[in-house]
């Protein structure tokens, strides 16, 4: 009896598996269906040290560091020579990867599944988006199936075919971790698809499919601090991919919207702080002047909640919304301003090549007394002099400098030396005399909405100051 309940326990546990094993995907299909339209992209700068672009021994996992290890090939400059994957979009030639992979590059070699290679011609490559687009002289070409990545969602599965370290025709799967991800200022226009692939050097440019086949995303970078994959991957999402395509086949640059702002998440803070129902939207910290936001009207501490009807959760919402509107285009902003929604028309330009945070202009007026006074925000502040004005770029009488941060919660609040109160409350400061007369008026054990300027950079500042402070 002893026997024949262990035998049916295995059983079970055997029918478990194999029930298991049936809900798991098997990618075979989708591999032999998509890869013959990946490819193996070649980049080659002419006349460049061989240890600038060649993998380092390092970099070479073993066992097949021996096979590169030939100590003749550093004795003499060679050509820079770097790797990358694609992905062809039409059975004409034409086919995407990253900027990155053929930035600089005077010859683009690609290579397909058959072993076919071809010189490519970069039509086109952007660097904001990482995009590039390129034209192999050949037809009847195998092509991928292009998907909808706004439809792509947190732990779906993906799968992603390129040639890490070389490797050509390498699979890897996982599952999508986060979508709409901004990461850096350089790239604030596209929101990133985060997956935990096993992604590495070599993969830039390669697809990221569904699993149906199809194209879903291009990937593009990854977080580490090894240079390995720690599996948090990002991929541009391929909708975004093709408006910078389409604008790189037509006209081989890309042209972005351009409101003129500068923006920060909401904080809870924040939210307290403005009246707001709850803590989302993009909060406006700096206007340039003479941009399209300057000219409808917004103001600085405006919450800008909806761009043409499409809700902003977070301050990265905006502008991957803004730089996809062609410029010329009408738009509107919807935004929470002194307790009330208002809507904001705006005719939006295109993104300057020298677009800098910093649109204000300096000022030319006496020098005002030097006195500084400890004020019950935990801060002991000055008056500036027009030299340092003009330094900063401020009007006249615009702002006072924070000489010591003696509280603890405006420190814990990021609040430094030097930094210059442009704004307490959403109201301007200009000296120590109206800066101590709107802090005099708020309500204790209130919130305090501080604009900062730090450097060329504004930014709001909200905290709850320390209630024994003086």
């Amino acid at each position: 009896m002893r026997l024949t309940g262990i035998f049916a326990t295995l059983l079970f546990g055997l029918a478990g598996f194999a029930s298991q094993a049936q809900t798991l995907p098997d990618f075979t299909g989708l591999v032999e269906r998509t890869s013959p339209a990946v490819v193996n992209i070649e980049s080659i700068a002419s006349g460049s040290s061989a240890s600038s672009g060649r993998l380092g021994q390092e970099e070479i996992p073993e066992p097949f560091r021996r096979f590169f290890d030939d100590p003749r090939l550093n004795q003499q400059p060679q050509d820079r020579v770097s790797g990358g994957s694609g992905f062809i979009i039409s059975a004409d030639g034409y086919l995407i990867t990253n900027h990155h992979v053929v930035d600089e590059a005077d010859e683009v070699r690609v290579t397909l599944k058959d072993r076919r290679e071809f010189k490519a011609k970069v039509i086109g490559s952007d660097q904001q988006s990482d995009v590039a687009l390129l034209k192999i002289d050949a037809t009847g070409l195998p092509t991928v199936a292009l998907g909808d990545s706004d439809r792509v969602k947190p732990g779906q599965w993906a799968v992603a075919i390129g040639s890490p370290f070389g490797l050509s025709y390498t699979v890897t799967a996982g599952v999508v971790s986060a979508v709409g991800r901004n990461l850096n200022q350089e790239q604030r226009y596209v929101p990133f698809i985060q997956n935990d692939l096993a992604i590495n050097r070599g993969n830039s440019g390669g697809p990221l499919f569904n699993l149906d086949g199809q194209v879903i995303g291009i990937n593009s970078q990854i977080f580490s601090q090894t240079g390995g994959s720690v599996g948090i991957s990002f991929a541009i999402p391929i909708n975004y991919a093709n408006q910078i395509v389409a604008q790189l086949k037509s006209k081989g640059r890309v042209a972005r919207g351009y409101i003129g702002v500068s923006l920060q998440r909401v904080t809870a803070e924040d939210a307290k702080a403005l009246g707001l129902p709850r803590v989302a939207g993009a909060l406006v910290a700096q206007v340039n002047t003479g941009t399209p936001g300057a000219k409808a009207g917004l103001k600085l501490g405006d919450v800008i909640q909806t761009y043409n009807g499409t809700a902003i959760e977070d301050s990265g919402d905006l502008p991957p919304l803004v730089g996809s509107t062609a410029p010329g285009t009408r738009a509107s902003l919807g935004v929470f301003r002194d307790g009330k929604q208002i809507n904001v028309p705006v005719v939006i330009a295109e993104l300057p090549a020298d677009a800098g945070p910093n649109g204000a202009s300096a000022g030319d007026e006496p020098v005002e007394p030097g006195s500084s006074k400890q004020t019950r925000l935990g801060l002991v502040i000055s008056s500036l002099n027009a030299d340092e004005r003009e330094s900063l770029g401020l009007d006249a009488n615009e702002g006072v400098l924070i000489k010591e941060v003696t509280g603890t919660a405006a420190r814990r609040a990021g609040l430094q030396p030097n930094d210059v109160v442009l704004m307490v409350n959403r109201q301007k400061v200009g000296s120590i005399a109206d800066f101590s007369k709107i802090v005099q008026a708020a309500k204790a054990g209130s919130p305090v909405m501080l604009l900062i300027r730090r450097g060329e950079n504004n930014a709001f500042v909200t905290y709850t100051p320390d209630a024994d402070a003086e």
